[in-house]
């Protein structure tokens, strides 16, 4: 079986003016699943653009939508495992804000342990047995990630799920959590053509505006959500 993980983020990871920068998104296990929700979401998306009287080019990105229209497209993915990192970012060392480099590698980091807890916690759940995924399958909005930093995004990915990683410092290697895993594919796409990574903008919206307005309280009781903080 295969994983899918769609993400997208919100927010502009500039401690200066900014206070939270956050990942969110799905988390689907197998392609049945991935077809099911594709065509769900696809129907509420119909539902908001008849109501609304969008047009049939017009995407339908949380940037613009209402709240109203946030929400409804929001509880149709309910019952769809979600996952979100949320940065508080006035607690982030200055010294990674020094570079566009270093800015990448720690949301990097981010989304990778984000990704893990949430999968991670899937585990627990017994929701699937990890020697039974083959391949992970990142589908990442294509503007969150610099063109250099695809291919160290993806390296890190692989490291962590496929070849394990080391605690150089301690000399400790902890192994992946797939076991059997064949593959870590990522593919960077624009939302207007991948349905799910727009369902994923409205998940990174939906944390970002509870986080920022520090209800996290109903930030953490959201059905089927994994959330990780940082620092």
């Amino acid at each position: 079986m295969n994983i899918y993980i769609y993400s997208d983020e919100s927010g502009v990871f500039d401690k200066k003016n900014n206070d939270t920068y956050v990942f969110g998104g799905l988390i689907i296990l197998g392609s049945d699943e991935k077809e099911k929700w594709s065509r769900m979401y696809s129907h509420v998306e119909k539902v908001v653009r008849k109501n609304a009287k969008y047009d049939s080019k017009t995407e339908l990105k949380a940037s613009f939508l209402n709240n109203a229209e946030k929400s409804q497209l929001f509880r149709s993915m309910n019952n769809c495992h979600k996952f979100g990192a949320v940065v508080n970012e006035k607690r982030v060392l200055n010294n990674i804000y020094e570079s566009k480099k270093d800015k990448q590698r720690y949301l990097d980091f981010v989304y990778k342990l984000a990704v893990k807890k949430a999968l991670d916690d899937m585990i627990k759940q017994g929701l699937f047995l990890p020697e039974n995924i083959e391949d992970l399958c990142f589908y990442v909005d294509e503007h969150t990630t610099a063109t250099n930093g695809q291919y160290e995004l993806r390296e890190g990915l692989e490291q962590e799920f496929k070849h394990g990683t080391y605690n150089w410092k301690y000399s400790i290697y902890y192994p992946p959590i797939f076991p059997k895993l064949r593959d870590v594919k990522m593919n960077f796409c624009n939302s207007k053509s991948v349905i799910l990574v727009r369902s994923a903008d409205i998940v990174a919206n939906k944390i970002f505006h509870l986080a920022d307005n520090g209800k996290i309280e109903e930030l953490l009781s959201i059905p089927n959500m994994s959330i990780k903080f940082f620092p």
